[in-house]
């Protein structure tokens, strides 16, 4: 799988990861193909395997169209087929025709062919193929052509969701996480929800200076009940398009929730605002695993030293196996040139990650501080804090909006340094 970014930490536009990653969920439907080959199959079989087709069933069988028509003679079509063939032109055409006589009206077809033949293209479509595609096909093509027969006409886009978590208690994901999330909104006028998952610890209402009666515990517990109309009556408005679903201010409850009672609550907010931002807990259970896995984007934020390596060492390698067909986490270093603490080189802490860090924020306790306990953001407190552009930076890669500004060289760049 090829990682390689641009200088803004995007990737290329033909690039094929970028494909994969532009793709939205697949909604719950069935699938079942019908393959020839192995290079055919093997993109099918990882398609079934990504996150973005967990409510999809796909089935892939070997024995092309022939199977198929054998298949469905005693069994119902599903939504669709995906089918192989090797056949020229006239053979194909005879088999589909066989096909037709046992597949339900209603089911999608999407061929496979060997032959680049416009020709034949025009043939297939004009009986009723959703879409021909020419082999070899790659894991983009699969998704691609499935994603665009199943996402209604005229349908908004599902908002992304980007997930900021700690390699390690304390190195301040959640300061980042709230700080970017403000900056997309003011950047790019553009609607964004913050939803703070640390139910027990949270400091977003903190840190906003907001104290809601009302947040994401209430919708976690009335998830059966839960709409658009009861979501956004939980928000709480934080600025000009930033909206906040905040953690609970007390300890009444504990939270131990299963792997997938998050996964309601987020689809809500992305039907709603073009960004979701997500501060998870630094912590690793069901869910945390599964709002890690199934999010757009990952920021991992560490700080330079042994701990954090290792845990974020182990972050990547997990998400990795967990998102087989994403691209790698972003990774910030926070609290840089801490005076007196020995630290990791950015070059030595990425090279076992082989992520090179999005940005590096040099340790600063009082302008932090001074935001944090005034319940405002950086940008707020001082609009030339170094930080602000390194959120705003932050918030032009992860929104795909290219790169912000940068700065010339000396001056502000020698206490906060950028790296795309």
């Amino acid at each position: 799988m090829d990682q390689t970014r641009n200088d803004d930490g995007a990737f290329p536009a033909s690039d094929p990861q970028a494909q994969v990653d532009k793709i939205r969920p697949i909604p719950r439907i069935s699938i079942q193909a019908f393959c020839e080959t192995e290079s055919v199959s093997h993109p099918i079989e990882m398609a079934g395997a990504d996150r973005r087709m967990a409510k999809a069933h796909l089935k892939v069988q070997m024995g092309g169209i022939k199977a198929a028509i054998e298949h469905f003679q005693s069994a119902p079509t599903p939504n669709l087929v995906i089918l192989e063939s090797r056949q020229r032109p006239q053979e194909l055409i005879g088999e589909l025709e066989l096909l037709a006589d046992v597949c339900d009206p209603g089911s999608k077809v999407v061929m496979i062919g060997h032959h680049n033949d416009v020709a034949l293209y025009r043939d297939l479509i004009h009986r009723g193929i959703s879409e021909y595609l020419v082999a070899p096909v790659s894991l983009a093509d699969v998704m691609s052509v499935i994603g665009d027969l199943f996402t209604a006409e005229g349908a908004e886009p599902l908002g992304r969701t980007i997930a900021f978590v700690g390699a390690k208690g304390g190195v301040g994901s959640s300061t980042i996480a709230h700080n970017v999330a403000w900056s997309i909104a003011k950047l790019f006028s553009s609607d964004v929800v913050l939803a703070d998952l640390d139910l027990a610890f949270g400091t977003a209402n903190i840190n906003f200076d907001q104290d809601p009666a009302q947040g994401i515990a209430e919708a976690l517990f009335s998830a059966d009940r839960i709409d658009d109309v009861y979501f956004d009556r939980l928000l709480a408005q934080c600025a000009d398009h930033l909206s906040l679903l905040a953690a609970p201010s007390v300890l009444d409850r504990t939270y131990d929730f299963p792997g997938d009672a998050f996964n309601a609550l987020i689809e809500i907010a992305q039907r709603g605002a073009p960004a979701v931002v997500l501060d998870v807990p630094h912590s690793w259970n069901e869910w945390t695993r599964s709002v890690l896995s199934r999010a757009d984007q990952v920021v991992i934020t560490a700080t330079p030293d042994l701990a954090n390596l290792r845990n974020a060492k182990n972050l990547v390698d997990n998400l990795v196996k967990l998102r087989p067909n994403d691209s790698l986490p972003f990774l910030v270093l926070n609290q840089l040139a801490m005076p007196k603490r020995p630290e990791i080189s950015s070059a030595e802490f990425s090279e076992p990650l082989g992520v090179e860090p999005l940005a590096e924020i040099v340790f600063d306790p009082g302008g932090f501080g001074n935001a944090a306990n005034s319940g405002r953001m950086i940008a707020e407190i001082d609009s030339k804090h170094p930080a602000v552009s390194v959120f705003h930076h932050i918030a032009h890669v992860l929104t795909g909006r290219g790169e912000a500004k940068k700065q010339k060289k000396g001056g502000l760049l020698e206490k906060l340094r950028l790296r795309a």
